[in-house]
């Protein structure tokens, strides 16, 4: 089945992705969309900069659309991009979705008018047994946005590994975070994976903190052979 992943360069995409792929789907296109709004209720926004390196290192071609991020109007943009997917030969639309019913049941509907078949392979998952999966499969994520008490300044470019997975689900105990991120509480970024023919490597950032949350905004970074 010919297949496209809506793609933000997160965990939840790049996992969607490798998924797709161990499924023995085609991975024809990336659809990446870039909203002009940082609180989009549809689409990721830190980092989305670095989708186009991404698509070049796992060697699949990326389309890349803007929206104005404005809620429910956003969704014309992203049905109008999916469509020309279709008309590419797309059968199937991939994405990361684990328990954000708003983003799921719009895309599905999106798909549906298409006559598309949406899939959604994380739905649901376990928390932590997700977060050990994706470390145990060689990716590297790192953190590049905090939004949630309990995740502070130190976490900014920090690698997911078993120890702070261990620290997420302390950090859970106390103020009941999501450990997968999906409630916001964080974003992330792939640099490296099973599915990576090169690595991402990050040679120049700037944290933009205020107060409680902040971002890890990668200025500069390129390929290099792993």
């Amino acid at each position: 089945m010919i297949s496209a992943v809506l793609f933000s360069g997160g965990k939840d995409s790049i996992m969607a992705c490798y998924e797709a792929i161990q499924n023995g789907h085609e991975v024809a296109y990336l659809l990446s969309m870039k909203s002009e709004n940082d609180e989009s209720y549809m689409f990721h926004v830190p980092n989305i900069h670095l989708t186009d390196l991404i698509s070049e290192a796992i060697n699949i071609p990326i389309i890349k659309a803007k929206t104005k991020g404005i809620k429910e109007e956003e969704l014309n943009d992203l049905k109008y991009n999916i469509q020309l997917l279709k008309e590419r030969g797309v059968e199937a639309i991939y994405t990361g979705a684990l328990f954000s019913v708003y983003q799921k049941s719009r895309i599905d509907k999106i798909c549906k008018e298409l006559g598309l078949k949406s899939i959604s392979p994380l739905w649901h998952v376990n928390e932590e047994e997700y977060m050990r999966r994706i470390v145990d499969l060689g990716f590297e994520i790192i953190i590049t946005g905090v939004f949630a008490y309990g995740l502070d300044k130190s976490w900014l470019g920090k690698k997911i590994d078993d120890k702070a997975i261990d620290e997420l689900i302390a950090i859970n105990n106390k103020y009941e975070i999501n450990i997968a991120f999906e409630g916001g509480e964080a974003e992330t970024l792939a640099i490296d994976g099973p599915i990576f023919e090169k690595k991402i490597e990050i040679q120049e950032v700037e944290i933009l903190w205020d107060i409680d949350n902040g971002i890890y905004n990668v200025k500069k970074a390129s390929l290099i052979e792993k």
